[in-house]
């Protein structure tokens, strides 16, 4: 009976080990957009996302130890103080020992919580001088995108508007509510700066992978900057109430190599030397920086 017991746990505990081999080494893939019942974050792209889910694990480990204090003290005040077990109840009406403790306490706990929360909160505002400027416009209801940074032999930069593609138009894979016509092609490793407005009312230009959500003010230009770790699409959505199809305005940005960005812009503005010869000195950078 003894060996049916222990082999039955030997088994159990072989399979969560191979389980969690698999879905933490063996899996490969990110998540990128929301799934179904999804209680968790996103998989970060982005050092700021980063950061974020590191502060709430961080966050959600103090609170549950407080958590837990706070239950366990209740608990235990209700049993102690039940009149049952206490026939004489005591006469003190306050303690200024424990008084003392309980405010310190939560006061340095908070302090302690602030040193990274402020510095997370200052790494998101902080710009670095950027390789690439996109600017995203908001219209009711669909997004404008335009490369301000290059422009083709007539002096037009790079635009385009961006519309969620219908049920019916979708193609196998792609995602519904999601997808768009003409998604924002960005290179991956490269400090990048996004300019965000809107020209009727508000929007918020939202990518949880990115760690980016950013209001689209009429009348306003808003700056947040990122930088991508890695290649991926990286799915998103309006984030602020702007009509009634607030909800089937997404957004969609393919990250992709820096050498297939050049070409990718160098497609789009049919220019053939000093856009190579500009993205050639960016990469030698980088490179040194290294």
């Amino acid at each position: 009976m003894r060996k049916t017991q222990q082999q039955a746990l030997q088994t159990t505990y072989i399979f969560f080990i191979y389980t969690y081999i698999y879905f933490t080494i063996c899996n490969f893939s990110f998540l990128d957009y929301a799934h179904q019942w999804q209680i968790s974050f996103q998989d970060p792209a982005t050092p700021i996302m980063e950061g974020i889910i590191a502060l709430h694990h961080d966050l959600m480990f103090v609170l549950s130890i407080i958590g837990a204090s706070v239950i366990w003290l209740l608990l235990r005040t209700a049993y102690l103080f039940y009149h049952k077990n206490n026939l004489i109840p005591s006469t003190i009406s306050h303690g200024t020992t424990i008084e003392i403790v309980w405010t310190v306490t939560p006061s340095i706990i908070l302090m302690v919580i602030a040193i990274p929360s402020f510095a997370l909160l200052y790494s998101i505002d902080e710009i670095i001088d950027p390789a690439v400027t996109l600017k995203a416009i908001g219209h009711q209801w669909y997004w404008s995108y335009e490369y301000s940074d290059y422009s083709n032999i007539e002096g037009k930069s790079i635009n385009f508007d961006s519309y969620m593609i219908n049920d019916d138009d979708l193609q196998k894979g792609q995602l519904r509510l999601l997808e768009v016509d003409n998604r924002v092609i960005l290179p991956s490793n490269t400090h990048i700066r996004v300019l965000i407005t809107a020209t009727d009312v508000l929007h918020s230009w939202a990518i949880p992978s990115l760690g980016i959500k950013m209001d689209a003010c009429p009348g306003r230009l808003n700056q947040v900057s990122m930088f991508i770790k890695r290649n991926g699409v990286f799915y998103g959505q309006c984030s602020e109430i702007c009509g009634i199809q607030h909800g089937f305005m997404p957004i969609v940005v393919e990250a992709i190599l820096v050498e297939n960005y050049i070409k990718w812009v160098a497609v789009q503005t049919e220019c053939k030397n000093w856009l190579l010869s500009k993205f050639v000195v960016l990469v030698e950078k980088q490179t040194e920086l290294a």
